[in-house]
């Protein structure tokens, strides 16, 4: 049986793990699937490839009120396609013959789970280690419904974000299931390039984990565009010779949709159950997500769990920091690093796009503190009259006790830059008045609605300091 001085299980952030301190370590990566990972196969990177071809199509057709009539002539999917998986898929192949390429590391092709106590089986094969590093990832959520769950019956052909992308025709009609990112992405994304999209969501709004006004103002913009049909709670999907059909109630009464693909954006879910860790007594939470201390320590000594799979934060941007923190602590036990605590910025990449850190309004309700919060729409900068923008808006929640902002949210164009702003003041302890006036703000950048919001917020707590 083999043994190593560490084996990685997932070779997406997991593969940036191996660092020039390990050259003596003998070292094993298990992998299921394409090096990279999610981010780079099958998430960030080529759903960004594909908004952005969506984001030229859509404006071409909304050109009329600034005077500019254009219209989209047609789509080449095929060679969409071909543009971002013809680069992406090199760098896949690349990754893994360059760690095949290295005397110390060795590749282990197939899904690894646990027989004993750090002892794992892959493909056949078992092998042991001193430590482990745990970075499986995450995996569509498949509603427990018939024509989806085969314990049910015969299943339809759907398709999650791992594959709709790599689609071989493009879909005239697309349906749907969930609200969440990954749903307000491709509905942009496809609903740009031409399908005509219909959105199924159980909840009574898009994006709920967003703060309520931009869930609510998201979800009207997304009914002006798509067919968006919240509030349903799914029964069955079917298919026939037409496509596939979803099924659901809705105020107590039976509807169904058809389109030609049926997209399952339901929720991600931590692939830890699929490791097995009972066989090792791994504490494996509700979500199915490994359970890590602050350093990224797993219960069992010498276990470590990043990225999705420890439930903290499903954002690469978050998974990277966190492979920082495990490679360093695995070379220097004696001088742990602790993951980032401070609130963690995402976006979502749609039509408006959005850009948020930290509370929402009911999150800081909710916490029993003082709090102030302003709404400020683009339109009263000078870059929201260029736009003609009339449903874009900040919204920050600051602490008038502190001066400190708790919260920033935007919905827009460029909103995910915007926030970027934020972010840096926040993680640099900066007071909002620092933020507001001690930075120059060029005028009329988009940065301007940004100076708005914060001079704005400063005036309302000055307001409810003197109350």
């Amino acid at each position: 049986m083999p043994h190593y001085d560490l084996v990685i299980v997932g070779a997406g952030s997991g593969n940036s793990i191996i660092g020039p301190e390990m050259d003596a370590w003998k070292i094993a990566i298990i992998e299921k699937d394409l090096f990279g990972g999610t981010c780079l196969n099958k998430g960030c990177i080529p759903t960004k490839m594909l908004v952005y071809p969506a984001d030229l199509a859509h404006d071409a057709g909304h050109g009329d009120r600034f005077g500019v009539h254009t219209s989209v002539q047609s789509i080449d999917w095929p060679a969409i396609v071909q543009r971002i998986f013809g680069r992406i898929d090199p760098i896949a192949a690349g990754g893994e013959a360059y760690r095949r390429s290295l005397a110390n590391v060795e590749i282990y092709r197939g899904e690894g789970h646990f027989v004993g106590v750090k002892e794992m089986e892959v493909d056949g094969v078992r092998l042991t280690a001193d430590r482990f590093v745990l970075a499986a990832g995450a995996r569509s959520m498949i509603p427990s419904v018939p024509g989806l769950d085969p314990a049910l019956g015969p299943v339809v052909r759907y398709h999650t974000s791992d594959d709709v992308m790599r689609l071989a025709e493009f879909p005239r009609r697309l349906v749907i299931l969930g609200g969440g990112f990954i749903a307000a992405e491709m509905a942009h994304i496809f609903g740009g390039l031409g399908s005509h999209v219909t959105i199924v969501n159980r909840g009574g709004a898009l994006l709920k984990h967003e703060d309520h006004e931009i869930s609510e103002r998201f979800t009207e913009i997304a009914s002006l565009r798509h067919e968006v049909r919240t509030g349903a709670r799914l029964v069955s999907t079917s298919e026939s010779e037409t496509g596939v059909t979803v099924h659901f109630i809705r105020d107590g009464h039976a509807e169904s949709v058809e389109g030609d693909v049926l997209l399952v954006a339901t929720g991600r879910i931590p692939n830890g159950a699929l490791l097995h860790p009972h066989e090792t007594a791994l504490n494996l939470a509700a979500s199915g997500a490994i359970e890590v201390d602050d350093h990224g320590r797993t219960n069992v000594e010498d276990i470590w769990a990043l990225g999705d799979l420890n439930g903290r934060h499903q954002l690469k941007h978050m998974a990277n920091g966190e492979t920082r923190v495990v490679a360093h602590n695995l070379v220097h036990p004696n001088d742990l690093r602790s993951f980032e605590s401070r609130p963690a910025p995402h976006a979502v990449f749609s039509s408006p796009p959005i850009g948020a850190i930290g509370m929402t309004e009911a999150e800081a309700k909710a916490s029993g503190r003082r709090y102030v919060v302003i709404v400020n729409e683009y339109a009263g900068a000078a870059w929201g009259w260029a736009l003609e923008d009339t449903t874009s808006f900040a919204k920050l929640i600051g602490d008038p006790a502190t001066g400190l902002l708790l919260g920033a949210h935007i919905i827009g164009p460029n909103a995910p830059t915007l926030v970027s702003l934020l972010v840096q003041g926040m993680y640099l302890g900066n007071t909002i008045e620092q933020m507001a006036r001690d930075v120059v703000y060029i005028h009329p950048a988009p940065s301007e609605v940004v100076e708005q919001s914060l001079l704005k917020l400063l005036d309302a707590m000055a307001e409810a300091n003197a109350t």
